[in-house]
């Protein structure tokens, strides 16, 4: 029998959810990786679901703040001009369509640019409300940018799903109160509230009063 879940809106990362774009990712991190003689395995497991200047503070703790969100901007640009190997991840255009005319949102640690670059990469959709890095003051693990994705839908937090795949992201949307629901293969080590392989088997239906049905067909 498929998990159900009843819920009012749905907050969607995007890198390793809705978007596979970790050749990209691997490319980038792992040449910055080399650069600084840090190890490319290392550095890679810090990386996901996290703004590039919190990374660097992390694997780079004595530099200067302001030299990792120079490097960052540079980061962002590689990154914004290489969409080889990005694709959707499985079921994705398929449940985005279910969205349609439903609260949901787009929260990412990208910026403007590159979640345009990404989500069109990847033929998918960009949901009508994008909270992205220069929307917020702090980035995941933080939960500030998925209360303030509830906040602009006008849904209480605890009414929210969080769809995740990095340790980053599904931290910070149970620090906001919200069930997470993570997705692939990096998600299970992480502890969110539910998990499956991909969209595949992710459902959503409209009921009575704004509630929204979500069947988890390999939870």
């Amino acid at each position: 029998m498929p998990t159900t879940l009843t819920v009012r809106a749905l907050l969607l990362d995007m890198d390793g959810t809705l978007v596979n774009s970790d050749a990209v990712v691997e490319r980038c991190w792992r040449r910055w990786a080399d650069r600084h003689g840090l190890d490319g395995d290392a550095v890679m497991h810090i990386v996901h679901g996290r703004q590039g200047h919190l990374s660097m503070a992390l694997l780079l703790p004595d530099r200067p703040m302001e030299q990792n969100l120079a490097e960052n901007r540079d980061m962002l640009t590689e990154e914004t001009a290489d969409t080889d190997g990005v694709v959707p991840v499985g079921g994705a255009a398929a449940f985005l369509r279910q969205l349609d005319g439903l609260p949901h949102a787009l929260v990412t640690s990208a910026d403007h640019a590159l979640a345009r670059v990404r989500m069109d990469a990847a033929g998918l959709p960009l949901p009508p409300l994008l909270v992205t890095a220069e929307s917020v003051g702090a980035g995941k693990p933080d939960p500030e940018g998925f209360l303030k994705a509830a906040a602009e839908l006008g849904i209480d937090p605890a009414d929210c799903l969080v769809l995740e795949d990095s340790q980053a992201g599904i931290a910070a949307g149970l620090a906001a109160g919200m069930r997470v629901l993570g997705i692939g293969p990096r998600a299970a080590a992480h502890g969110p509230t539910h998990h499956v392989p991909d969209l595949t088997g992710v459902t959503v239906t409209a009921g009575a009063e704004g509630v929204l049905t979500v069947s988890l067909a390999h939870c």
